[in-house]
């Protein structure tokens, strides 16, 4: 493996805050955050641009065992203090009630300004995501893998999809979180950098031109982290289940690692036009598990099934070094036995109990995990 590619890993969670009697957004962040007294306990919680969000972020760990401990941490914690302050957690791309209720930006100077620039984009900015942070020492290797694993990345969306409803509509979409975000300048896909010098450069005039306000406001689907030595793979949506979280995990540092080892042994570089990627990303935004998706790679439209198996072949033997293979495995099957969080949800729908049903399963499942 190159330089220790993957020796460590992390996920950060998103989180909408809920009225439990309506199941619609409220803006409880500071609240919930009070309740913490210091805000770092396993780094959590942490605010986010809308106060109806927060983030959690685990310690660093090594292996599942210990992300899925960390995981259930800072879970439990988390929920712990919403019920003391009256809140459902939900984790999922989107919740109905999002794009409807204006709420307050969180008490921040710099998202005030965000706030004040972007306008629509920043009232809709309800979605929230599943963080993947795979440990990277060198942020010009970083570059180096972004154009290995880019061409992948569209398999982790359509497996995450779980944000189906936007302004208490069925959008039509496995992930609409993915549509929101495709909206702001800096979002989709990862353009093309030759290195590290190239990227920074880049930016500094987007930041110059008064295009996006700092780092922070990079969206890309994949980007070097500005505080760790990581590489944040940033497409999955939120996953109410711990399980897929960690799924998602698994199969995120596998890519990297098996990027580092192509990197290592001198391996083309896939040829991933620009235009099919964003191809390939829309059409997992939009399908899910459901019907075909664009192989970006390869070039082809294949059902879904066999994307996910090629997805898999491809870092088989990472997933074998760490250990993670039986994992992962089992966890596919279990995803293609219940469905996605998005075909899940449309399920609760179904059921004839409206959008706070759909809601209130969530919040279900976001509370359902166990120290396996």
């Amino acid at each position: 493996m190159d330089r220790g590619v993957g020796l460590t890993f992390g996920v950060e969670e998103e989180f909408h805050l809920l009225n439990p009697a309506t199941g619609r957004l409220a803006p409880g962040a500071r609240q919930l955050l009070a309740a913490f007294g210091a805000h770092d306990v396993f780094g959590l919680p942490n605010q986010e641009f809308q106060q109806a969000m927060v983030e959690t972020a685990t310690p660093v760990c090594h292996d599942l065992a210990e992300l899925r401990q960390a995981l259930v941490a800072t879970r439990t914690t988390l929920i712990r203090a919403g019920d003391q302050v009256g809140l459902w957690i939900a984790a999922a791309g989107t919740v109905p009630d999002c794009g409807i209720v204006t709420a307050p930006v969180y008490p921040d100077e710099r998202y005030r300004r965000i706030s004040d620039e972007y306008r629509r984009l920043a009232v809709e900015q309800q979605v929230c995501a599943c963080q993947v942070q795979v440990g990277v020492p060198d942020e010009e290797l970083a570059f180096h893998l972004i154009r290995r694993i880019r061409g992948w990345l569209p398999v982790l969306l359509a497996l995450s999809g779980g944000s189906p409803f936007f302004q208490n509509q069925d959008t039509g979409y496995a992930s609409y979180r993915a549509v929101v975000l495709s909206r702001w300048p800096t979002s989709g896909p990862m353009p093309l950098f030759a290195d590290r010098a190239e990227y920074h450069r880049r930016i500094d005039k987007l930041i110059e031109a008064g295009v996006i306000g700092d780092y922070g406001m990079i969206y890309y689907d994949v980007r070097p982290s500005q505080r760790y030595p990581t590489l944040e793979l940033r497409i999955a949506d939120a996953c109410p289940l711990l399980d897929d979280v960690l799924l998602i995990a698994a199969l995120a540092r596998a890519l990297v690692v098996t990027a580092a080892e192509e990197e290592e042994r001198g391996d083309p570089i896939p040829d991933v036009a620009d235009e099919l990627l964003r191809g390939a990303t829309w059409r997992a935004a939009r399908s899910g598990l459901r019907g075909k998706l664009v192989d970006a790679v390869a070039g082809d439209a294949v059902a879904s099934k066999d994307l996910v198996r090629r997805f898999v072949r491809h870092v088989r033997p990472a997933l074998e070094a760490s250990g993670d293979d039986a994992y992962v495995d089992e966890a596919l099957l279990d995803l293609a036995k219940r469905g996605t969080s998005a075909e899940r949800q449309r399920r609760a729908l179904s059921a004839g109990k409206g959008m706070h049903k759909v809601t209130a399963s969530i919040v279900a499942e976001t509370r359902t995990f166990s120290e396996k």
